[in-house]
């Protein structure tokens, strides 16, 4: 719970410190040395191991930072979140800035999963759809899901939206079941 609030306490620093122009870009730094750290373990126990001083975490950062072309910014972030020993609540801090980022621009994130690519017509369809729905401008990722039989899987923040073969046969068996 404790790491939760540090993560919405920097998720909105880091929105009033970079300023709406640069948030995305910023999160798109981020977003890439979480990976980075999470993908690492060496780089994950490097940076919350007391056994390395301040000035060798700032070396190794500055060097990977300076190699993928990452905000002095960010790399100020990142240092921090490893002194006060809550780098591993990054994946945390990302997800709430982007959601208070997209509130506060109207905006919702989707991901839209279907059995095959649909095309631009239907993508468009399912825009409007979608923004008609959720009352402000939304981004699509579709992700094409061979498992699905057949139908679409949405979702928007926590919340999901199954048109799905699979979902409605689970439907029927339940239905079936109860009698």
């Amino acid at each position: 719970m404790k790491k939760t609030k540090e993560a919405h306490k920097y998720a909105k620093a880091l929105l009033v410190n970079v300023g709406l122009d640069e948030v995305e870009k910023t999160l798109r730094e981020l977003a890439v040395m979480n990976d980075l750290i999470m993908k690492s373990k060496e780089l994950r126990n490097f940076l919350v191991s007391p056994q390395f001083t301040a000035d060798e975490r700032t070396k190794v950062i500055q060097l990977i930072a300076q190699k993928m072309s990452i905000s002095e910014y960010t790399v100020k972030l990142i240092l921090h979140l490893s002194e006060v020993g809550l780098i591993l609540t990054l994946s945390d801090i990302i997800r709430i800035a982007t959601n208070i980022y997209l509130e506060r621009k109207k905006k919702a994130k989707a991901v839209v999963m279907t059995p095959v690519e649909i095309g631009k017509e239907r993508e468009s369809t399912i825009k409007s759809s979608l923004k008609k729905l959720m009352d402000r401008d939304v981004d699509i990722d579709y992700v094409v899901d061979p498992s699905l039989l057949g139908g679409i899987l949405v979702k928007i923040g926590s919340t999901m939206y199954d048109t799905s073969i699979r979902s409605q046969l689970r439907l029927l068996k339940d239905e079936l079941i109860k009698g």
